[in-house]
């Protein structure tokens, strides 16, 4: 039972969210205003939220009928029969309600107004599976990530430790959220056949594969090229992590071209671990 909870976290995608306040904590050593006690809240508010958005895209798309026994993509517990839906709705709602109250947490060091944000979040968590106009069905789930997963975790975890805003941390945070979006774009390249059927319109299945798949190059280069400035700012030394991350980016690239069902399963999860990657070095060089 254990094992297929964790399978419902979906782990290979974590890291996206923790790539965002990593981030922010290299923003944050650069500009001599790191809070480790208000970090690793921010660290922690953001992977609750993450598996409560993975637990309700699990229960709402179940529940639509998105998706079906056998998928190509990673096991669903609900789907299968291995969790109730009763017992996935039960578990999206008290881990965001945790998420919560980790983020009420912050208001000892942040504005009234983070409230606001935290509902905002909440929302999205659900919005991005439900609602009136579910965003992962409508083309919107990429714009979702980079919102929630990028602009969102790098700047307000670098707002609530420096009480300030930063244009740098701003384009570091474009930069998070496009590199988070090409998680979603393997999860949705993979699965373009399958979500037409099913009437989910991702932007695979509204463009093409062949469209999705350029969008995942560009997004990993516009994504280095926005923060260039600030690796120069480090050093000339620390372009080459850059320089790595663009390398294995494209052979990422020409990898997933390659492939299809199953088989790019491997690659959602590298991909996470990629982006992962270039904020820890990040952070460490900062």
């Amino acid at each position: 039972m254990i094992k297929v909870w964790i399978e419902a976290m979906r782990l290979r995608t974590l890291p996206v969210s923790v790539a965002g306040v990593i981030m922010a904590l290299g923003y944050g050593k650069l500009a001599h205003k790191f809070n480790a006690t208000v970090w690793v809240l921010c660290l922690v508010f953001a992977v609750l939220a993450q598996i409560a958005s993975n637990f309700a895209n699990e229960y709402y798309d179940y529940r639509d009928g998105l998706d079906k026994p056998g998928r190509e993509g990673p096991r669903r517990g609900v789907t299968e029969g291995d969790i109730s839906p009763r017992a996935m709705l039960m578990a999206t709602y008290v881990t965001l309600a945790a998420a919560c109250c980790v983020g009420l947490s912050l208001l000892y060091w942040g504005p009234w107004w983070l409230v606001l944000a935290g509902v905002a979040i909440g929302i999205g968590v659900l919005a991005y599976s439900t609602g009136p106009y579910p965003l992962s069905r409508h083309g919107l789930g990429e714009v979702a990530v980079m919102l929630f997963f990028g602009v969102v975790p790098v700047n307000l975890t670098y707002f609530v430790m420096s009480g300030e805003w930063s244009v740098d941390v701003f384009l570091g945070s474009l930069s998070a959220g496009l590199m988070g979006a090409n998680v979603l774009l393997v999860n949705n390249y993979r699965d373009a056949d399958a979500d037409s059927l099913v009437g989910k319109r991702t932007l695979a299945v509204i463009f093409g594969r062949n469209v999705a798949s350029a969008l995942y190059l560009i997004n990993g280069l516009v994504a280095v090229a926005l923060m260039a400035c600030v690796w120069i700012h480090i050093s000339l030394w620390a372009m080459l992590a850059p320089m790595c991350y663009i390398a294995v980016h494209i052979m990422l690239w020409l990898r997933i071209r390659k492939l299809s069902g199953a088989a790019l399963n491997p690659m959602l999860g590298v991909t996470a671990m990629l982006m992962l990657a270039y904020s820890v070095v990040f952070a460490a060089l900062a």
